[in-house]
């Protein structure tokens, strides 16, 4: 009875690290803990020895296994980030571990010049890494070639040396290359191959983490439930047993409002018309971003599993910056494009009527200086449809100041400029409405009447981004309803069942009246369509397409460089697509909205409503009551407004 009762005893802290984990070292540092024998004369009992003592190998260790990371995709599904197994080539020791410094360096470099002749490549591995993975850590593979490529798993699979094991781990990788690469983001190790002593539910090998984009944002939804591995070794330090106790559960399911198509043909638009640049595709009846592509861009496959210094100096010394989302995370002076604002200010003010008419001079004189229109010649009186066709710079000056600052304002915060979009992602800027308490922080002064004519042009301090122009568009051309901007649907399980929705919500609407949304419309169908719009080259044959122009200069005089712009939405009666295209110049080149963006927007609806060469356009019949414009030739998109 004695004896039982001895061995339990000192048993029991070898019982509570099995229950708990295992540990490397010696076991039971809590000796001087267990109860000590009783007293006895009998010399048996005396030469009892603790289990503790006889046992010291004999050790249960348990490991957590990384889960999966979560999917994201896009609105049906598509992949945009996934997960694919890669393999490392591992020596396996054999146990127990009872190798010398000079047995283990011989079995080991014996084992590497078999893997080397294997790859065909070198593996550079020193004396001091071989060791300390062994001393604190032999238990577990230790890696010699990492992430094989396809081709080296093919070749090694079968024909792998003894001592030499394939073991797997997931890789995240992302199936489009570069397409929605600044939307997803990418994701990195939290940390190196660890080489210290065996912690008590180590991960067999780092986990990944979010870095940028969606990634980022969700993590924790896409990072999953570890499982845990089993390994028990004998008293001797052989094992005995290993397996899986409890699989890993993968992380959930980010399912975005992209359309993988759409998001394709913007991101080929940019790359063959732009050298910087972003386009943005909103649904106008739901708010969902269908595409929102920047250019240059990164392919984040390039992330994983690491990336190197060099290649990451390089992306960030890069001029073109294809690490900036321009799409959100940029903005730009909008140009002629804010004239919608300034028009709805004019009209809903009621500072101007939908039939009043202003003179379209070349130049008109506000203080001491001159603010010139982007064309030349006397274009004569006109009413707010023609002006906005033809973008008539000095009839918004006039009208931009008999309105006056105030109502510019509100209605263009109405329309979501000046304000974060809210979008789930780090970064995004709210861009610039600028009101008095603006001026004079930066300038000095209140909004003068040269500061008021600059706004009604979209010039000066006003900036917005391409995101905030696609969303104003998706207002205008729903007629008037405001949604909050979704990127994202909802967060699923991988059984499909939703954790998270993101529901279409009406955010507020812009209380226009019908006949200034209708007085809009027309102007925009005109910009394209008409025989003085100036954003001809967007026009298609089968669907109507609504729009305006804008080109802006920003920066120093020496440095200067132009944005122009092309945004509207499509069809015109029934708006399926609300969208705005952004050319970045270069620095001392000039571009013009007609003639370097329009043609990008082109290029996606063609595709998207598979334009018949040999079809016939529908024309518009003009609105009953609606002014025609009188003009009979058609102005060429050299537009510098």
């Amino acid at each position: 009875t004695e004896i039982y009762t001895l061995s339990l005893h000192d048993a029991l802290p070898i019982c509570c690290l099995l229950a708990t984990g295992w540990m490397v070292a010696s076991p039971c540092d809590a000796q001087s803990e267990s109860p000590s024998p009783e007293p006895s004369t009998t010399p048996f009992e005396e030469t009892i020895v603790p289990t503790f003592e006889t046992q010291k190998l004999a050790r249960t260790y348990v490991l957590d296994i990384p889960a999966p990371r979560g999917q994201i995709t896009d609105r049906n599904g598509l992949p945009l980030a996934q997960n694919r197994l890669s393999y490392n080539l591992a020596i396996n020791y054999p146990t127990p571990l009872d190798f010398s410094d000079a047995q283990l360096l011989s079995f080991a470099r014996e084992e590497i010049q078999a893997t080397e002749k294997l790859l065909g490549r070198p593996l550079k591995i020193s004396d001091e890494l071989i060791k300390r993975h062994y001393r604190n850590r032999g238990i577990l593979p230790f890696a010699i070639a990492q992430n094989l490529t396809t081709k080296e798993y093919d070749e090694v699979k079968g024909h792998l040396p003894a001592g030499i094991t394939l073991r797997p781990f997931y890789v995240r990788t992302y199936p489009n290359g570069k397409i929605a690469g600044q939307i997803i983001g990418y994701s990195g190790k939290t940390g190196q191959n660890p080489d210290g002593i065996i912690d008590n539910h180590e991960v067999l090998w780092p986990e990944t983490e979010g870095r940028e984009g969606l990634e980022q944002t969700f993590n924790q939804v896409l990072t999953g439930k570890h499982g845990e591995y089993k390994i028990t070794f004998d008293q001797d330090g052989r094992k005995t047993s290993e397996k899986i106790v409890t699989p890993p559960v993968p992380g959930h399911t980010v399912v975005t409002t992209l359309d993988l198509h759409l998001q394709e043909l913007a991101e080929k638009a940019l790359e063959a018309r732009a050298k910087r640049g972003a386009i943005v595709v909103v649904d106008p009846n739901t708010g969902d971003i269908l595409a929102m592509a920047s250019w240059p861009t990164y392919d984040p496959n390039a992330f994983t599993p690491t990336i190197s210094t060099e290649k990451f100096k390089a992306l960030q010394d890069d001029p073109d910056i294809p690490l900036l989302p321009r799409a959100f995370r940029s903005s730009y002076p909008p140009g002629s494009t804010f004239k919608v604002a300034v028009g709805i200010a004019a009209l809903e003010s009621g500072a101007v009527r939908a039939d009043e008419e202003f003179d379209c001079v070349p130049s008109i004189q506000i203080g001491n200086l001159t603010f010139h229109n982007w064309k030349k010649t006397d274009r004569g009186p006109l009413n707010f449809v023609q002006a906005l066709t033809e973008s008539c710079d000095t009839w918004f000056y006039q009208v931009g100041i008999k309105t006056g600052a105030e109502p510019i304002l509100d209605w263009a915060q109405k329309l979501g400029f000046g304000a974060k979009s809210g979008i789930p992602l780090r970064g995004e800027v709210e861009g610039r409405v600028p009101n008095d308490q603006y001026m004079k922080a930066t300038h000095g002064r209140k909004l003068l009447n040269g500061d008021i004519a600059n706004l009604s042009i979209g010039q000066g301090d006003t900036q917005v981004t391409p995101l905030q122009m696609a969303q104003a568009m998706a207002i205008i051309g729903n007629g008037g309803t405001f949604y909050q901007t979704r990127l994202v649907q909802q967060v699923q399980t991988v059984d499909n069942e939703i954790v998270t929705a993101f529901q279409v919500r009406e955010k507020k609407t812009l209380g226009a009246s019908a006949d200034t949304m209708a007085q809009l419309r027309t102007g925009m169908i005109n910009v394209v369509n008409g025989s003085g719009g100036t954003a001809h080259q967007a026009s298609l044959e089968n669907v109507e397409v609504a729009g305006k122009t804008g080109t802006a200069q920003w920066g120093p005089k020496t440095k200067e460089r132009t944005a122009a712009w092309f945004a509207g939405f499509v069809p015109s009666d029934h708006p399926q697509y609300a969208f705005a295209a952004l050319y970045e110049g270069d620095v001392g080149t000039k571009a013009h909205g007609g003639t370097a963006a329009a043609p990008m927007i082109a290029m996606i609806l063609k595709d998207v409503y598979k334009q018949n060469a040999n079809g016939n356009k529908r024309r518009r019949t003009p609105e009953p009551g609606e002014t025609p414009i009188p003009r009979a030739e058609r102005v060429e998109e050299d537009e510098s407004d």
